[in-house]
């Protein structure tokens, strides 16, 4: 378990994207663990159609297929304005499609190159709570192929007719509020304008 935890906050502290690695990891045996759910409704059957996009992008190992995954899976919207904090009324409605896709390339490049360090035997469905305004926690437990195990909690939440990850929270930590940390501060650190994060997120 300390193992687990040293590897989770050296994700959180170097990356703070971390939630899309724990998303990878947790969900490539997803499909073979889940049980099965009518379609388009419970929040698990939604995850079983992520796993099937992220197994394929693990095994092309293909930025590309993360972002597409990342696009197609995330609550992008909401992450990527949360993440801006103060910051996001600075940040002019014509710039924020640009930022939104510098965000999601910079979380597929970290998903590509570190999920693979993480390789998970199997992931088990522990529990669900009833949807709320601010939508669902599915509670998952992980096992990595080295034997070790962490619990992971996901937030979903609907959008229109199907789901979306808003977040994870894992051995305690919510994910989300790192890569605001780590967008927040570049922006501080580079004079206060949101402009030079879509700049760099770009790049």
């Amino acid at each position: 378990m300390m193992h687990a935890r040293r590897m989770i906050r050296s994700h959180v502290r170097t990356a703070s994207v971390a939630w899309l690695a724990a998303l990878v990891c947790t969900l490539l045996p997803f499909a073979l663990t889940s049980s099965p759910a009518q379609a388009g409704e419970a929040p698990a059957h939604y995850m079983q159609k992520v796993a099937k996009q992220l197994m394929a992008a693990a095994r092309s190992s293909s930025q590309g297929a993360f972002a597409m995954a990342v696009r197609s899976h995330s609550d992008y919207h909401s992450i990527g304005l949360y993440s801006l904090g103060s910051y996001a009324r600075g940040l002019p409605s014509s710039e924020r499609q640009s930022y939104f896709t510098g965000m999601i390339n910079f979380i597929a490049k970290y998903a590509a190159t570190n999920a693979p360090k993480y390789p998970v035997a199997s992931a088990v469905v522990t529990g669900q709570t009833e949807e709320t305004k601010s939508g669902v926690h599915v509670d998952t437990k992980v096992t990595l192929t080295d034997g070790t195990s962490y619990d992971v909690r996901w937030l979903l939440v609907r959008r229109g007719s199907t789901w979306k990850v808003r977040d994870a929270q894992v051995l305690g930590f919510w994910m989300s509020p790192f890569l605001k940390n780590l967008f927040e501060n570049y922006i501080s650190e580079n004079g206060g304008n949101p402009r030079a994060l879509v700049v760099a997120l770009n790049r």
